[in-house]
């Protein structure tokens, strides 16, 4: 906006900026100038940034939870991450021990999510860490991070006992997750 302005071509206004004249000019000359163009920008493949931008469109693919289902699991947790003590409903997700895609029938299932920061959430998913049956906290053995807040919740806490998870999760459903975690069972 500022280098609009300081070619004159805006100018501002009680709630925000408006074309001068010369703004209306400068646009009205480039649309003629370039609607009968046929440039088009240059996608050049071997550039060595990589760096491009586009527009393009894509199918997503959403999962739909019950809200009551996410506020009963938060309410279990007492809306805190039991890693990292983060209490914002905001920042929380219901995290699945054993993954939703391969077992729909604990989707709906409060003893088999954890309530986790969407940090460890994404940890937990990337099979960072885990928890056994003892409700111990297990992190990868090869995993390092720069990260003062992975390293205090994570790293140093490697083999501590996560309190208030018993009768929260499933042990079971620890169990056959870490069947599935390869530095656990390897």
């Amino acid at each position: 906006m500022n280098w609009l302005r300081s070619l004159g071509l805006v100018e501002s206004v009680e709630a925000g900026f408006r074309l001068t004249d010369r703004g209306h000019e400068w646009v009205e000359s480039g649309v003629s100038e370039w609607a009968d163009s046929d440039w088009t920008p240059a996608l050049d493949k071997s550039d060595s940034d990589g760096l491009t931008a586009g527009t393009y469109e894509t199918t997503t693919v959403a999962r739909r939870v019950d809200p009551e289902f996410r506020a009963t699991a938060l309410s279990r947790y007492d809306t805190e991450c039991p890693l990292s003590t983060v209490d914002h409903p905001g920042l929380l997700d219901v995290a699945h021990v054993c993954s939703w895609s391969e077992y729909p029938a604990y989707r709906a299932d409060l003893s088999n999510v954890l309530v986790l920061s969407k940090t460890h959430h994404a940890a937990f998913d990337r099979n960072l860490f885990t928890v056994d049956t003892d409700y111990r906290l297990r992190v990868d053995p090869t995993f390092e991070t720069q990260s003062d807040l992975l390293q205090r919740t994570l790293v140093d806490r490697d083999g501590d006992r996560l309190s208030g998870l018993r009768g929260r999760v499933d042990d079971d459903r620890l169990a056959e997750h870490n069947l599935s975690v390869a530095w656990v069972s390897g």
